[in-house]
């Protein structure tokens, strides 16, 4: 039965066709997402975009813009009791000489092409965020 809701917020910071991504082990399961994560009672999705941030990577974000709502009923697979709503903003990394990985769940970041091949993450919201930051840009896109 679902009784609670679980609001996930992540950043999708892109670079010359790169996007940041997160190699994370969760709950025992290895995960390739994006920076962020679940916000918090009495916060703004934006102050948790922030606080993500720093708490996982030691660095601020600046021009945060919304870029995708999940749109579909999904369970968390985590919490069978919980409904996931993930939101996905666009942001860029003030000092990325400050990028550190702070949290010990993760264990590496990677700038991956956004011309990467196949489904290279395996959220299903993380894989619709992933296509249409290919649309985006990316340019000849089929």
């Amino acid at each position: 039965m679902i009784d609670n809701f679980n609001i996930r917020v992540y950043a999708c910071v892109v670079k010359e066709e790169k996007v940041l991504i997160l190699h994370e082990e969760y709950a025992g399961d290895f995960l390739v997402k994006f920076p962020g994560g679940g916000l918090e009672y009495g916060e703004s999705v934006i102050e948790c975009l922030h606080r993500e941030f720093l708490e996982e990577l030691n660095v601020k974000i600046k021009n945060i813009s919304h870029f995708y709502t999940q749109e579909d009923f999904i369970v968390s697979r985590f919490r069978p009791n919980e409904q996931l709503l993930t939101l996905y903003y666009s942001a860029e990394i003030i000092d990325e000489n400050e990028l550190l990985i702070m949290d010990p769940c993760i264990e590496k970041i990677e700038w991956l092409p956004l011309q990467t091949e196949g489904e290279p993450l395996k959220l299903p919201v993380d894989r619709i965020v992933f296509k249409k930051l290919r649309e985006k840009f990316l340019e000849n896109i089929v």
